[in-house]
């Protein structure tokens, strides 16, 4: 009977205690979720932001902005390589094909444009989502080497001839990027923008086909 006694004793004694772990465990587990629910909103709302002002900066079109386009061929022999780029602004547009990693100039078309020309492209650009992408790291930003046997695109927002927010893709299945673009809308977009703009990219063979994602 004392046995017993004894036995119900100490149980009595553990209770408390095992109300007071568990207690504990399920005020920890609510903070831990709380705190997710409230940073975790707020890294959607400024992502959310973010995408927001992106838009709000493709959009401007006062003389300091501008929108560019930057295509690079396959990593080859100094001599082969080839890439090229499409720099549209309120009041120009211009093309300009290179050769080798120093971006040796081999031919260039300058035009002029207007406000409402320029206008209607980076309204039609946003429709087609250019600025809009997945957040990377420094380290994943970094083009050297990326998508060693296909083309690497670029878009880049300006202002004053500076690079303010960029975002890339490939042809390579494992090098997507940053940008969710549909990437042949908006090549084809900046290479209209120039009378002879397809034949510039062909020449150096960088004439946009369906080789997206192939490699």
């Amino acid at each position: 009977m004392r046995r017993t006694y004894n036995s119900f004793n100490s149980f009595s004694r553990f209770v408390p205690i095992l109300l007071v772990i568990i207690i504990t465990i399920v005020t920890i587990v609510a903070i831990i979720s709380i705190s997710r629910s409230i940073f975790g909103g707020d890294e959607q709302k400024q992502q959310q932001e973010t995408t927001e002002q992106k838009k709000s900066d493709l959009l401007q079109t006062d003389e300091s902005r501008a929108v560019r386009l930057t295509v690079r061929g396959p990593i080859v022999a100094n001599e082969k390589f080839r890439s090229y780029q499409i720099t549209i602004a309120p009041s120009s547009r211009v093309m300009t094909t290179y050769e080798g990693y120093v971006e040796k100039q081999l031919n260039t078309k300058q035009l002029n444009n207007n406000a409402k020309a320029y206008e209607e492209l980076v309204y039609a650009l946003d429709k087609r989502k250019m600025m809009e992408g997945r957040q990377l790291s420094d380290e994943q930003n970094d083009l050297r080497g990326i998508c060693a046997t296909g083309k690497v695109y670029k878009f880049e927002l300006l202002m004053n001839g500076t690079s303010i927010k960029a975002l890339w893709t490939s042809d390579c299945s494992g090098s997507k990027g940053s940008a969710v673009a549909n990437v042949e809308e908006i090549v084809d977009m900046f290479i209209k923008q120039i009378p002879d703009g397809s034949k510039m990219a062909t020449a150096i063979g960088l004439y946009q086909r369906d080789t997206l994602f192939k490699f």
